[in-house]
């Protein structure tokens, strides 16, 4: 039987217990968002075209039990979002599909989530990640396995951090602090001293997000200070100096944010001493041109900004959906900075299209902070019709976070 034809059952099923329900009410009860429930009771019989659906079949019977639900979650709500002409191509469906197979080990599955949330986002993955931890990590944890306790420890360390990043892109940045304070603990008791800097780079970037530079530059420190004495990391080294960079930046200490971002920029093309930790994540020329586009419009340096934004667009591929995305906002944001409106909505435009499949929170953050800066600009008739087009898309967008609306204080891992 076909994946398809199993969602079909299941939709009619509910359809059924739903009688004399609302669909508030009914939605509620799934914990879907109500206009997900409208879509099937108007259309019970959605499906995917025939083409894609050996492939979907196939990802769904490889799939361990605790990961199936949130695969049928993940397209259902693809299904009920809008027909595939309106921007939700069944393509999407197959990215997906082809990025959560199976695991063959805690790297393997570490390594699937990064690949698949490059394209659809961490909204999509984050339930599935945090499953993964409690169902097949926690077991191991805490019921005495006999494997390398060590390892782990590091595991549950790396995967739990990446459950932080992608709560903050979906948008929850108190559920990304508490795992990220969780895999900083993990990271040390594993003894990983890499992946120990590498979470406190990702805590000070956090920081960079909430308007805490001085938080921010803490953070940088301490990692940079955990790499002390061991064998060189160049990408790290690099990453934690370009956070540094930010918070100095945001201080308004011009002088040394520049100083310390060439320095970053030095130590990027250095050779290192050994292979890099497997759960660290790379960061590459366009990382560091991200973050110095970000240093640059803070100390208001604009020439300078522009030029690495468009880098960053340069380095990052189509499939990169969601670093390339905010490439352009951030060049859109530096162009508006420069009087330049008209030119900042031709460089996003093409955002809208590009990360319709993709569910972050975040893009849409930055979307609506560029949407403040065109606002005095409304006078322009490109500017105008750009944010007729951009509210419309931001109203539709919002439905795809109810998932995350449930989670309130805790954290399930």
């Amino acid at each position: 039987m076909a994946v398809v034809d199993r969602w079909n059952g299941r939709i009619a099923c509910l359809l059924q217990k739903a009688a004399g329900m609302t669909n508030e009410r009914f939605a509620a009860w799934l914990g879907v968002a109500p206009r997900t429930v409208s879509y099937w009771r108007s259309r019970p019989q959605a499906t995917v075209s025939p083409a894609n659906q050996d492939i979907l079949n196939a990802a769904y019977e490889q799939l361990p039990p605790p990961a199936r639900s949130q695969f049928t979650q993940l397209v259902a709500d693809y299904l009920a979002a809008t027909p595939p002409s309106n921007g939700y191509p069944a393509a999407s469906l197959v990215a997906v599909a082809g990025h959560v197979s199976p695991p063959s080990s805690d790297v393997a599955a570490m390594q699937a989530f990064r690949a698949a949330d490059q394209k659809v986002g961490g909204g999509h993955l984050y339930a599935t990640v945090v499953s993964y931890l409690h169902d097949e990590v926690a077991p191991r944890l805490f019921g005495g396995s006999d494997g390398d306790g060590s390892a782990l420890y590091t595991a549950a360390a790396g995967l739990t951090e990446m459950a932080g990043w992608m709560a903050h892109d979906a948008g929850r940045d108190k559920v990304a602090q508490q795992h990220f304070s969780r895999a900083l603990d993990l990271a040390k008791t594993g003894g990983d001293v890499q992946l120990t800097a590498h979470v406190h780079a990702s805590m000070s970037h956090l920081a960079h997000h909430l308007g805490q530079p001085g938080q921010a530059i803490k953070h940088a420190r301490e990692g940079r200070a955990a790499l002390d004495g061991g064998p060189r990391h160049p990408e790290l080294e690099a990453r934690l100096l370009a956070m540094q960079a930010r918070g100095l930046a945001g201080l308004g200490h011009t002088e040394d944010s520049t100083k310390t971002l060439r320095l970053a920029e030095a130590t990027l093309g250095k050779e290192a001493e050994e292979a890099p930790s497997q759960w660290v994540s790379g960061f590459d020329e366009g990382a560091l041109a991200n973050e110095a586009a970000r240093c640059l419009r803070v100390v208001g340096d604009l020439s300078e900004a522009e030029r690495q934004a468009r880098r960053i667009i340069d380095l990052r591929p189509a499939e990169r959906t969601r670093s390339r995305a905010l490439g352009q906002i951030l060049l859109a944001g530096v162009l508006v900075s420069q009087r330049k409106p008209d030119e900042a909505c031709a460089a996003v435009h093409q955002v809208l299209a590009d990360t319709k499949p993709l569910s972050s929170g975040f893009v849409i953050t930055q979307l609506r902070d560029l949407r403040q800066m065109l606002e005095p600009h409304r006078g322009s008739r490109v500017v105008a019709d750009f944010l007729e087009c951009l509210d419309a898309e931001l109203k539709e967008r919002m439905w795809l976070y109810h998932w995350l609306s449930k989670e309130k204080d805790g954290v399930r891992s």
